[in-house]
């Protein structure tokens, strides 16, 4: 039979709040040191063993006789994985349409991406105002910009009555077949 718990690790669960009847009973069911509280694993098992015994106090047990997880397995050490890199822009901070490439901080609308020689931002038309600029919003109303080739759609769609925050999505919705419907209304009203 192995011996019963060390002084130190008698007064360390003392310390813990187990009374000297508790230390017998866990000695008598053959819990002898620190290591033998791996074989009991987690709070619920101990107060299963000893039923009068306060929660509190057997968590506080349980927390000084199992050792800490480690972070890193046992073994060889595994490289770190690199942490993302997080880059925060400021919001006047223009990106090239097509490369994605950022402009320098002199870029006005209409110049030519540095990295890719196209125009970093194309400059749309407005199916609603008429006006024109670069971006995705038109920045004298607020509309949506649409596709330059589905600009006249969208002019059919505004004659039609449609709302101007619905166009785009109609647009963006709409199936080939319905597109050509369209586009059919087109060709005709210009004839």
């Amino acid at each position: 039979m192995a011996t019963e718990f060390s002084l130190l690790e008698r007064t360390i669960l003392k310390a813990k709040g187990l009374t000297d009847e508790q230390l017998t009973a866990l000695g008598a069911m053959g819990v002898q040191g620190r290591g033998d509280f791996e074989q009991i694993g987690t709070v619920i098992t101990l107060l299963e063993l000893l039923p009068d015994l306060d929660p509190d106090v057997a968590t506080r047990v349980l927390e000084w006789a199992l050792p800490a997880v480690p972070a890193v397995a046992a073994g060889p050490a595994a490289p770190a994985a690199p942490l993302p890199t997080i880059v925060v822009d400021s919001s006047d901070v223009i990106f090239c349409a097509n490369c994605h490439h950022k402009q320098p901080k002199d870029y006005t609308p209409g110049d030519l991406c540095g990295n890719c020689g196209r125009q970093a931002e194309p400059i749309e038309q407005c199916f609603w105002c008429g006006a024109s600029g670069p971006g995705k919003f038109c920045r004298n109303c607020g509309a949506h910009f649409v596709r330059t080739a589905e600009l006249p759609l969208a002019l059919l769609l505004r004659r039609d009555g449609l709302a101007k925050d619905e166009i785009p999505r109609r647009l963006n919705e709409a199936t080939a077949e319905e597109k050509e419907q369209l586009w059919g209304r087109v060709r005709r009203a210009r004839i």
